[in-house]
């Protein structure tokens, strides 16, 4: 029999992204109608999440109001980068709420069921639960942003839009990269260590300043090590137009986001090595 012709031998096509991706558009349909199950109680939760952040930004209004300018920064600059930051983490939180949560998967052994689907791990703890209640935060940095844009008279140019979105995406990576990380402890812990808060929520607070208001150990920990810089002080710097005080080039402010990513994945690195380490609790 003669062979087949190489050149008609094609590989089948594979559905795996796409089932992957319809599942969790599947999960998150699952975890919206359970949360909108007593709207009253949503509606009071966004209330309250908008609520505390507004009542962040106004320590700052505030701080503004008294000294005017922080190191040459004025009010209208950092609500861009307290815009920024906070669209970020309120996207990666409402994605990654399963990874935050993830210390009661491995208490209460459940994450043995979720090994035994031929399914990835990631993708059904992200799938786990979108958490709605961040629209708050959301919400609130969308109007702090447009604030300090319109104040500034940036314009509507595209290649400033362009570079906020990049930012704001990377920043979502590198936030659930560290929500993923923290996770991972618990493979080890059994809990998730609530010092890792120091890290996200302590990020966001940090990065909603321009980091050159910060000691040189400070600024360095977040730029090479926890690059939480590279997501929102680079990037804005070159999307404000101001001169950067540490003297870094444009091109590097415009290409930092790239950093987010990268952390991202790695942390999925870490994390398919905290799978491995998993021992079931035999329950």
């Amino acid at each position: 029999m003669p062979p087949r012709n190489p050149a008609r031998q094609t590989k089948p096509v594979s559905h795996s992204d796409v089932g992957a991706f319809r599942l969790y558009v599947r999960y998150v349909a699952i975890s919206w109608r359970a949360q909108l199950q007593y709207r009253a109680s949503f509606l009071l939760q966004c209330l309250g999440t908008g609520m505390i952040t507004a009542g962040e930004f106004l320590v700052i209004v505030a701080l503004f109001g008294r000294f005017k300018t922080l190191d040459g920064w004025t009010l209208p600059e950092i609500c861009v980068f307290y815009g920024t930051v906070n669209l970020a983490w309120s996207i990666a939180e409402a994605l990654a709420r399963g990874f935050d949560d993830f210390g009661s998967l491995v208490k209460s052994g459940d994450f043995d069921r979720i090994l035994l689907r031929p399914r990835s791990t990631v993708l059904q703890v992200l799938g786990r639960e979108f958490t709605l209640r961040r629209v708050g935060r959301f919400a609130l940095g969308v109007m702090v942003l447009t604030w300090g844009w319109t104040d500034l008279e940036l314009g509507w140019d595209g290649a400033r839009l362009l570079l906020v979105g990049f930012a704001v995406a990377g920043g979502v990576a590198l936030f659930i990269g560290l929500l993923v990380l923290q996770a991972t402890l618990a493979f080890w812990t059994v809990e998730s260590l609530e010092v890792m808060n120091i890290l996200t929520y302590g990020g966001v607070t940090t990065t909603q300043y321009p980091i050159t208001i910060y000691p040189s150990r400070l600024r360095h920990f977040f730029t090479a090590v926890i690059p939480l810089a590279c997501v929102a002080y680079f990037p804005i710097v070159a999307v404000l137009g101001h001169p950067d005080p540490l003297g870094t080039a444009v091109v590097w402010q415009c290409l930092s986001p790239t950093v987010g990513f990268l952390f991202f994945g790695l942390s999925l690195l870490v994390w398919r090595m905290g799978v491995r380490h998993y021992s079931s609790t035999g329950s």
